[in-house]
């Protein structure tokens, strides 16, 4: 049996009802996300087994996250309690040309104060064959690097196949170190990276040609820009890239790349009209991408799979991905009407 281990900080996220400015009302929605997080209860719906290893405090909203984790059949058994408080985040959707916006509260979180030695990554990594990480607990502390930083080098001691969202942030990288120095080091370990255009650039230190403003953009300089990262990373086997053309907060189009050294390929554009909510679609790209791996014929397949999960995901309040391989396989089969299914 395949096992999946994802690690990273998962969060409180509060918001205010449907696209309403924050207390414009007096209520927040609470639900719980989180990159890495969100990958594994991707991974899970789509019929996976999968770990999820963090720092939770105990507490009640603590107990209340690790309970959502096991509501969607995500392993909770590595996750370590200890540390003051969960991290937040505050979300305000935005809509036509108001853009959404991000406030984050996650200073002195229970992950942002774990240091290296308060995981057991041999029995994190005991049975289990891929390890997914991304680039944003590195940003979160320098102890938040370093143990990502322990995190893939334990991993690369045993047969795990290593993936990462490079997932840059600029609102977190505030402690003295900048992207390109932690993910420069990380990257050495991972065999498999996502992203986006930006995540590219702005983590790995990597010049591109590339206008994402314009609501256009043009394949042929991903093409340069996944070369580049291979060529300075020599270990790394594969990058795919997503491809969001942004003409308001609800009508995008999105597609992907992906470079493997061999063969430059790239997916479906899909044309997303009325989005619900866009955040953790690249969270669901990178578990669409992990099952197809290992699950599908071959990287093309992998690439159309994780490009249909990740469109799926706009149309789901909430972080979570909640899609099935059966409703990712229709999407892929043209079976995008939005009729209702009797």
């Amino acid at each position: 049996m395949q096992r999946y281990v994802t690690f990273g900080e998962i969060m409180l996220r509060l918001k205010p009802p449907g696209h309403e400015r924050f207390f414009q009302s007096p209520m927040l929605e609470a639900t719980f996300g989180g990159g890495e997080a969100n990958v594994a209860v991707g991974l899970a719906h789509l019929g996976l087994t999968v770990s999820y290893v963090s720092v939770i405090p105990e507490n009640a909203i603590g107990d209340a996250c690790v309970k959502e984790l096991k509501r969607w059949d995500v392993d909770t058994t590595q996750i370590v309690r200890k540390g003051q408080r969960l991290g937040i985040y505050f979300l305000e959707q935005g809509a036509n040309q108001r853009p959404s916006m991000v406030i984050y509260d996650r200073s002195h979180s229970a992950i942002s104060e774990a240091t290296t030695g308060d995981i057991d990554w041999e029995k994190v990594f005991d049975g289990a064959t891929w390890f997914h990480i991304s680039g944003i607990t590195p940003a979160i502390s320098l102890s938040g690097a370093e143990l990502s930083l322990e995190a893939v080098r334990k991993a690369k001691e045993t047969p795990v196949t290593v993936s990462c969202d490079l997932n840059f942030r600029k609102k977190l990288w505030k402690y003295g170190k900048t992207a390109p120095e932690i993910m420069g080091e990380i990257i050495k370990y991972v065999d498999v990276a996502a992203g986006n255009e930006e995540d590219c650039q702005k983590s790995l230190g990597i010049k591109a040609d590339i206008e994402v403003e314009s609501g256009k953009l043009e394949t042929e300089k991903y093409r340069d820009l996944t070369d580049k990262v291979l060529e300075k990373f020599i270990k790394l086997k594969k990058i795919a890239i997503t491809m969001r053309e942004s003409h308001s907060a609800d009508h995008n189009t999105w597609s992907a790349v992906l470079n493997n050294r061999n063969e430059f390929l790239f997916s479906k554009k899909y044309e997303i009209r009325d989005i619900v909510d866009r955040v953790g679609s690249g969270d669901a790209f990178a578990a669409g991408l992990i099952f197809g791996l290992n699950n599908l014929e071959n990287d093309k397949q992998a690439l159309e799979f994780a490009a249909a999960a990740s469109c799926l995901k706009h149309s789901i309040p909430g972080d979570l991905p909640l899609i099935s391989q059966k409703e990712v396989n229709s999407l892929m089969l043209g079976g995008g009407t939005g009729r209702v299914q009797r």
